[in-house]
């Protein structure tokens, strides 16, 4: 036990020196490594970073090369392929094949952390070291720059249009337009012209306000591809003289006046179909002799053939009373007969290049009622009646959208349902008419039609003598500004009468209006007329003369109050001719 003891001894400190030899050892070494490592780490600073590469820089190693560790010089592990046995995580320079591993690993992008170095690990970069490394492994490559953004933003951004994608939107309807006029030249004698109020109060053109602001102008009733406009007035007022008679025998009454109208307007996208129709009565309870009606009415289809080809059809129709003293009675009528005009036309059009040609045909009737006398005898008025046919040719050529010249040449007829009136006058006629005009829209706020020519008129009797008189029909549409709208009207012709000796009248209208918006939902409405009537062959002439002054205020889409003010004289040759009146009505208008 003795001797065995010193040997035990004698190897714990043989097992001691031995231990301090290698921890000497040991401390020399790291000592080594930590120097190897801080020159590298400046020689890695200084040195530049290496162009970047979207391929994969692992992809060119050999698959025994690519996974796994190894044992570096230091005697830890490291990562297989990272470059050779070198130690990465130690910051060693790694060694092995130059043109193989050494090549790859320079071609690695360097990702530098700031944190702080790993404790216990002496000379280490940093802890971020590994993750940047099999980050670098393990990512995909990405393409960052200009060209992906721009590639993005035409994808998600860009605006494609597509036609047949595109919905169509169709305006809402707010009003319908009103048909032109029809020319006075192409209609059967309008006798109740002889009435100058007529001119503002029920010409066609004149009898409503213009289109009123989109948030008050009434929608319609919608019917299928159809939208009806319906309106109804109702008014009370005072008529200073409600028989038209000369001031000595004139007796004013109190008024009331109910209106009724209906337009129409077809949605369809080529062609169409439209009109207006308007009726009313006034009564006066202090003369119910006084008391009429009046109506009219036109519509209109429009049928588009083809791109050059368009075919017009058109119904009118008038109805109105005779005043009492209208020269025509040729005697003091107590009653205020009727009168009604109606007809039809049917027209092609044809388009050749700039060259626009348009033939048209009509056919229109008069139908007189019989008159009243103070002693009850009836007046008969049957020989009135009368048939007219008539033939206008139009060309015209565009010579810029702005002004299109034309020339137009109308034949017409005149049959009369008795061959020979009461006082024995054959009044059947032919008539020509050659004028020469232009169609002028300097702006979309400007259009006009003028024109100007000569017609004759000749009778079968030869007691009646042939007239010859000068045309001028002139109409304007001036939209002054979107408050204020100028509208002018001037037509002549030579209109029929049942004097004695006189073989027609020759007439000239024109009408001026003004209407302009003081609110949205409040306009007022001016307007003059003037009425010249020279009956050939005997000394008759009558110049009329009418003012209208109308406010039409707007509570919403389907109520308005009116009030409106009318002044019409005639003064004549034929002092039993002559008269003037006033006349005031309020009323309420509603658009349902």
């Amino acid at each position: 036990m003795t001797g065995e003891r010193p040997i035990a001894e004698a190897g714990r400190r043989h097992a001691a020196v031995r231990l301090c030899g290698l921890l000497l050892c040991a401390t020399a070494l790291s000592a080594t490594l930590g120097g190897t490592a801080l020159a590298q780490a400046a020689a890695d600073q200084d040195a530049p970073p290496p162009a970047f590469e979207a391929g994969n820089p692992l992809a060119r190693k050999r698959p025994s090369e690519r996974f796994g560790l190894d044992t570096g010089q230091t005697g830890l592990p490291a990562l297989r392929g990272a470059g050779g046995s070198g130690n990465v995580l130690a910051g060693a320079q790694p060694s092995g094949d130059a043109g193989d591993t050494g090549d790859s690993v320079a071609r690695l992008p360097r990702f530098r952390s700031a944190a702080a170095p790993v404790s216990g690990i002496s000379g280490a970069r940093g802890a971020a070291a590994p993750a940047s490394l099999l980050r670098q492994r393990a990512a995909p490559p990405r393409r960052l720059g200009v060209p992906t953004r721009v590639l993005t933003r035409a994808r998600t951004q860009g605006f494609v249009t597509d036609l047949r994608l595109t919905p169509v939107i169709q305006t809402p309807v707010s009003g319908v337009p009103l048909p032109a006029a029809v020319p006075l030249p192409t209609a059967i004698p309008l006798l109740g012209l002889s009435n100058p109020g007529r001119l503002l109060l029920a010409a066609p053109g004149f009898r409503q306000a213009g289109e009123a602001d989109p948030a008050y102008a009434p929608l319609g009733i919608k019917l299928g591809t159809m939208t009806f406009l319906p309106a109804f007035t109702q008014s009370v007022g005072y008529d200073t003289n409600p028989d038209q008679t000369t001031a000595r025998t004139a007796r004013g009454s109190m008024a009331l006046r109910s209106d009724a109208e209906l337009l129409f307007r077809s949605d369809w996208s080529s062609s169409e179909l439209s009109g207006e129709l308007r009726g009313g009565y006034s009564e006066f309870p202090d003369n119910e002799m006084a008391s009429r009606p009046n109506a009219s009415g036109v519509t209109r289809m429009r049928i588009d053939v083809d791109r050059d080809t368009r075919v017009d059809l058109e119904t009118r129709f008038l109805l109105d009373t005779q005043r009492t003293g209208s020269p025509d009675l040729n005697a003091a009528a107590t009653s205020r007969p009727i009168f009604a005009t109606y007809g039809a036309s049917a027209g092609v059009t044809e388009n050749f290049n700039r060259i626009q040609v348009t033939l048209r045909g009509s056919i229109d009737r008069q139908v007189f009622d019989d008159a009243r006398l103070a002693d009850g005898t009836p007046l008969i008025q049957s020989d009135r009646n009368a048939n007219q046919y008539g033939v206008r040719l139009r060309a015209g050529y565009e010579i810029s959208p702005v002004i299109t010249p034309f020339v137009e040449t109308l034949l017409d007829t005149r049959i009369y349902d008795t061959p020979v009136d009461q006082s024995g006058y054959r009044r059947d006629s032919d008539g020509v008419g050659l004028t020469a005009g232009a169609t002028v829209t300097l702006t979309r706020f400007v259009s006009a039609e003028i024109s100007a020519g000569l017609q004759r008129r000749d009778y079968v009797d030869p007691k009646l003598r042939a007239i010859t008189a000068p045309i001028f029909n002139a109409s304007l549409i001036w939209q002054v500004s979107p408050l204020t709208t100028v509208r002018f009207s001037q037509q002549t012709g030579v209109i029929e009468t049942s004097v004695a000796g006189s073989s027609g009248v020759f007439t000239d209208a024109a009408t001026l209006e003004v209407q302009h918006d003081l609110l949205r939902n409040l306009s007022i409405t001016v307007g003059g007329g003037f009425l010249s009537s020279d009956y050939q062959g005997v000394q008759i002439k009558e110049r009329g003369y009418s003012a209208l002054a109308r406010v039409d205020y707007r509570f919403n889409r389907w109520l308005t109050l009116r009030g409106s003010y009318v002044y019409q004289q005639i003064t004549s040759t034929d002092r039993a001719s002559s008269f003037s009146d006033n006349i005031f009505l309020l009323g309420m208008r509603i658009n349902p």
